[in-house]
């Protein structure tokens, strides 16, 4: 049996885990993620589909047995499909474990079953609430019973679901026990995430939207039976069982507990620029090395090596101070979720 190279970083982490973002595009525009007037790249500043490929499998060479596409909004990416059935080899020869994807499920209704049929078999839905206007005011575009339908069509294809709300304080803090509710009734797991502060704010101040995870768990058990799993996904949430409905709830405390004492992953944005932490501004650029060595591979690996070396210990995210503290300029919608 091949042995693959290990990507260890200078804390000995081992990283297995790569996030890629196909796309800064979205057809949503959540107030926390983008703003409302968004100027998106030109085409030629975006990785190929070729190029993606090409990357993410030296990655797989290299060790990486985790995929998790994001954007923006992947789906919307012209010939995604394309992409999954190229990375659906990498799962027939067992270098890679798992292709995962997270999506805003506006157009799962049309791509359910077929990335169902390149192998993928777990979808990240982000959805804040179950309310339609609360969703028109939390996207700005709205779309809700699209999305709902992309939700059954992903379950009717037999995909596992698991949602994901950002916890904000004044929108949606009046919902978690629905949103608990619900989730357990359709047998879908449910991660809450501490809004972070990352791209242009605007007017928006996130310390008036910033809900601490601590207290979103205290109000989920003043209703349900919260007992802690040693569950890993291989993402850095916490888990819970609800006793009640035996579903699972996931905690991601970017703020309230830092994770990244177990990082093992790293982000590639859709320019092809390698960030090797969410927090902080450092980053490695593959696109040039790419497109700088056609027909050679060993650039890129060292360039993956030299990055992963950069690696840093963690995150400076802080709402506790006068001052945010680790604010990002970069969209999320821009280096992926």
């Amino acid at each position: 049996m091949l042995h693959m190279p290990k990507l260890v970083d200078p804390f000995a982490r081992e990283v297995t885990y790569l996030r890629v973002s196909v796309t800064d595009r979205c057809d949503l525009r959540c107030f926390y993620c983008m703003s409302e007037n968004m100027t998106f790249l030109p085409k030629k500043e975006l990785l190929s589909l070729e190029e993606l490929d090409r990357l993410c499998t030296t990655f797989i060479d290299m060790g990486v047995s985790k995929l998790r596409v994001t954007g923006g909004e992947p789906l919307v990416r012209r010939g995604i499909m394309t992409f999954f059935d190229d990375m659906s080899r990498h799962l027939a020869s067992g270098a890679l474990k798992e292709l995962t994807l997270t999506t805003n499920a506006t157009q799962l209704h049309k791509f359910a079953q077929p990335l169902k049929d390149a192998g993928v078999k777990r979808v990240n839905v982000s959805l804040d609430t179950l309310d339609e206007e609360k969703f028109a005011e939390i996207t700005r575009w709205g779309r809700f019973r699209q999305v709902m339908e992309g939700i059954d069509a992903a379950d009717k294809a037999g995909l596992s679901i698991k949602i994901n709300a950002v916890a904000l304080k004044g929108t949606n803090d009046d919902e978690v026990h629905k949103m608990v509710e619900w989730c357990g009734q359709r047998g879908f797991d449910v991660t809450f995430i501490e809004v972070m502060p990352m791209g242009d704010m605007g007017d928006a101040d996130r310390r008036d939207q910033y809900w601490s995870l601590k207290d979103v768990r205290e109000e989920l058990a003043t209703n349900w039976t919260l007992t802690d799993i040693p569950l890993n996904t291989g993402g850095p949430a916490n888990y819970v069982r609800v006793e009640e409905t035996g579903g699972r709830v996931g905690f991601i405390t970017p703020l309230t507990h830092n994770f990244c004492e177990s990082c093992n992953r790293v982000r590639l944005d859709c320019k092809g620029q390698l960030h090797m932490c969410l927090g902080q501004e450092d980053d490695a650029d593959m696109r040039k090395v790419l497109r700088d060595n056609p027909d050679d591979n060993q650039p890129l690996r060292d360039a993956i090596n030299k990055a992963i070396a950069r690696k840093p210990k963690g995150h400076d995210f802080d709402y506790s101070r006068q001052q945010i503290q680790g604010e990002m300029r970069r969209h999320m919608s821009h280096t992926g979720g």
